[in-house]
């Protein structure tokens, strides 16, 4: 036990020096993003977002002319190894610079998001994406952050969120298109905690549509959301995570139906989906990273940041479940110290969720 107080004596000055903690009503400690971590955070995707190579392309090829360098398949998306990281780097720089406008270097991010998400590159990608061979492209995991990067650009009052979001306009629609067209094919949700998982997709295209007030969207997410979840019952959540999860399939399931059900309806039905969670000693342990400079290993550092703004949401919302809090902050305790900027099997995606936990924190 005593080779391990130093660790644990850095670990702490670690987090003090980069967080700012707050007193709740109970007593609990509560995390907050400040300068400081969004400074460090914002390091992440502004070093990775023209990083052409190492690249994933994940693209099927009709023929050999399909087969060129990724700035040219995707000059706005085309760093940080792949298209929905990129795509996800890009919301991280608009909501960083939208919290905090002192943020360091943010001349140079302005810069790199106008150049990049121009009308000439989003020209590019909407080719791409209507390509013979690229219908699927990207459904529905890069889909949902391309939304979740319009929403991010309609709620931020700046002249270059303007710019940015006329310019990315025609893939926003595009992308609404093809999840209207979508959803009413899949019969049956899919549940992985992997890119794929329909609970996540769909809470993010519903944040989308909520936001700028696209009813079509959103009444078509509220019908297959209930069509998909609503008998549920009983979710293994301590099969969770899987060695390569990112996502919950629980959690995130348990965050879409806050969104779509009444207050009524949503208490009596996670009582049934989860009814662990009321117990206000209920405990959910973090995800446990064995090797970060595995790309598939250190998901699990994604799993504890999604976990993390799944419980926030929970608890935000209904005061019975804020004991949440504590199990969302110790999530987000046990991944944010190791996320540096030398790590790119996990920098170049991690920043994200990281910003997008830390978001969901409320006083």
């Amino acid at each position: 036990m005593k080779k391990n107080i130093p660790f644990i004596i850095i670990l702490l000055l670690i987090l003090q020096a980069t967080l700012v903690f707050s007193q709740d009503n109970e007593g609990q400690k509560t995390l907050k993003l400040t300068i400081e971590e969004a400074n460090r955070l914002s390091k992440l995707p502004l070093n990775c977002m023209n990083t052409e190579y190492p690249n994933k392309l994940g693209q099927t090829l009709g023929s050999e002319e399909d087969i060129k360098i990724p700035k040219n398949l995707h000059p706005a998306f085309y760093g940080c190894f792949d298209w929905h990281s990129s795509v996800h780097g890009h919301w991280s720089l608009v909501s960083l610079l939208k919290q905090f406008p002192e943020i360091e270097n943010s001349n140079q991010i302005r810069k790199k998001l106008l150049k990049n998400i121009s009308k000439e590159n989003i020209a590019s990608e909407l080719t791409y994406f209507k390509g013979k061979h690229n219908k699927i492209y990207e459904r529905t995991y890069g889909w949902a952050w391309l939304l979740k990067l319009a929403e991010e650009l309609h709620t931020w009052n700046d002249p270059l969120a303007r710019e940015l979001e006329i310019n990315l306009q025609p893939l926003t629609d595009l992308i609404v298109e093809r999840y209207i067209e979508f959803l009413p094919k899949l019969n049956y949700p899919i549940r992985v905690g992997e890119h794929p998982n329909t609970a996540f997709g769909l809470s993010f295209a519903w944040d989308y549509a909520d936001t700028v007030g696209n009813d079509n969207l959103k009444t078509l997410i509220n019908q297959r959301a209930k069509d998909f979840y609503l008998n549920d019952v009983s979710c293994p959540i301590s099969w969770e995570p899987g060695g390569y999860d990112f996502l919950s399939p629980c959690l995130e399931e348990a965050a879409l139906m806050l969104s779509v059900l009444s207050e009524k309806e949503y208490k009596k039905w996670l009582v049934l989906f989860l009814p662990q969670l009321i117990n206000k000693d209920y405990n959910l342990s973090p995800g446990i990273v064995s090797d970060r400079t595995d790309g598939k290993l250190v998901h699990l550092d994604g799993v504890n940041f999604s976990r993390a703004w799944c419980l926030n949401k929970i608890a935000n919302k209904y005061p019975e479940y804020s004991h949440l809090k504590i199990i969302a902050n110790n999530h987000i305790n046990y991944s944010l110290p190791s996320i540096v900027d030398d790590n790119y099997e996990g920098g170049h995606w991690l920043g994200s969720f990281a910003i997008f936990a830390l978001n969901s924190i409320e006083d």
